[in-house]
């Protein structure tokens, strides 16, 4: 789903354009890979590979993901990689390349070191959010957010408060502020309200305004239980934001100091 995505797998992590993938200074040093190398093997694999597999090694239609293959995982010194990059795999619509044995020796520098990235989250970069237009992103929140929130009210300073990265996170999976409550209807028309504990299709918890925990059993709808999600509204965003949207709101939020 567009840039959330990204965001449930690496919230904002790179804004590079395809042929300037690279690997962090952190991780090309942990890796140990030739720093010439991997430059080199990025420029080939833009060329050669990312048409299917993608501009960052992760997938495409038809196209595994090489981040996550575990032949590459399981590579040593191009052992494994070599002979598919030479060869390639004709069976499964890979085929074989024209590559020289230097070339495909780059391209497996560039994939072990975004192989070593993934698995250390310590070497990732994490880049400028803020990256979209303020004004948008005030029309977008007057237009979405503001029957709930409001710029000189509760969320005045946050932008001082947060880093943007965290500013970010935080306004999209908002987590904590506040608690879903529930509404159990029994059939004799007692009602028991509370801060929602745990529900599933057999019980229903709650703990009651005194503190009480109350558990109930359910038999499909009987009692009704009716939940109040107060984040219901974020989530329901998350499947229309675009991209735009995201750091256009972002850009906005940053400038509430």
């Amino acid at each position: 789903m567009r840039y959330l995505t990204f965001l449930l797998a690496a919230m904002s992590l790179s804004a590079q354009e395809p042929d300037t993938v690279a690997a962090t200074t952190a991780a090309l040093t942990a890796s140990k890979e030739n720093p010439a190398a991997v430059e080199r093997g990025s420029k080939l694999f833009q060329a050669n590979c990312a048409g299917c597999h993608g501009a960052t090694a992760k997938g495409g239609p038809g196209a595994p993901d090489l981040i996550r293959s575990l032949l590459v995982l399981d590579d040593e010194k191009g052992i494994l990689i070599a002979p598919v990059l030479r060869n390639g795999r004709p069976d499964k619509g890979m085929p074989a390349s024209n590559l020289a044995e230097p070339q495909i020796a780059d391209i497996v520098a560039w994939l072990h070191v975004q192989t070593y990235a993934a698995g250390h989250r310590n070497t990732y970069a994490f880049l400028d959010v803020v990256t979209g237009d303020s004004k948008k992103g005030e029309a977008y929140f007057r237009s979405k957010c503001s029957s709930c929130h409001s710029a000189t009210g509760d969320l005045a300073g946050v932008g001082k408060r947060y880093e943007p990265l965290a500013l970010q996170t935080r306004w999209l999976l908002p987590r904590g502020a506040a608690k879903s409550t529930v509404k159990v209807t029994m059939p004799s028309g007692e009602t028991v309200s509370g801060v929602l504990d745990r529900v599933d299709d057999f019980n229903v918890s709650l703990r009651d305004a005194t503190g009480e925990y109350r558990s109930f059993s359910r038999d499909v709808d009987s009692p009704k239980v009716e939940i109040t999600n107060p984040l219901k509204a974020h989530t329901d965003l998350l499947r229309v934001y675009s991209d735009a949207d995201i750091h256009n709101v972002t850009a906005y939020l940053v400038t509430l100091r």
